[in-house]
């Protein structure tokens, strides 16, 4: 087994002078940094005094589920022999907030538009997408529930779709 390490910086850039002495006293404002990358500016989502020029901890939540997906999907279609030339994905995630303030993602659909080529196989471009989830690092990290409404399309030919 080997063990992976990764580290960040949160570096929290909303003190507008007086802190936190209120609720609405302060930005809620910060970058995400790691080591030779790129700050990512973010706040927290706009229903919650968030920056909507910012992305949001909800957002960076949902994208690492579908990068996660992809970058697996991708190996395994290239392991199996699907020649994946296009993807795109426009990930949805529902989150209730409970009436204390508290809540959590109730779930995340992942809606995977893959475009192989015409000597692919199609089914097993689509199966593949129901395995990601016992490899993905991060969907086996979490309790939400992911769900996969994928599209296949072969280059030059109407798609596909699964529910």
């Amino acid at each position: 087994m080997r063990t992976h390490h990764y580290e960040l910086l949160i570096n929290w850039t909303g003190n507008t002078g007086s802190g936190t002495q209120t609720l609405r006293s302060y930005s809620r404002n910060h970058e995400v940094m790691a080591a030779g990358l790129q700050a990512i500016a973010a706040s927290s989502d706009p229903a919650f005094r968030g920056d909507p020029a910012r992305w949001n901890p909800e957002q960076l939540f949902l994208a690492s589920i579908a990068q996660c997906h992809m970058l697996w999907y991708l190996g395994m279609a290239a392991e199996a022999g699907v020649v994946v030339t296009a993807y795109e994905d426009r990930p949805v995630g529902i989150m209730i907030e409970e009436a204390n303030g508290a809540g959590q993602f109730e779930s995340v659909t992942l809606r995977p538009l893959v475009t192989i080529t015409p000597d692919s196989d199609a089914a097993l471009a689509q199966s593949l997408h129901d395995r990601v989830g016992e490899y993905c690092f991060i969907a086996r990290s979490i309790k939400t529930s992911i769900h996969h409404k994928v599209t296949v399309q072969i280059q030059d030919q109407t798609p596909l779709q699964s529910t």
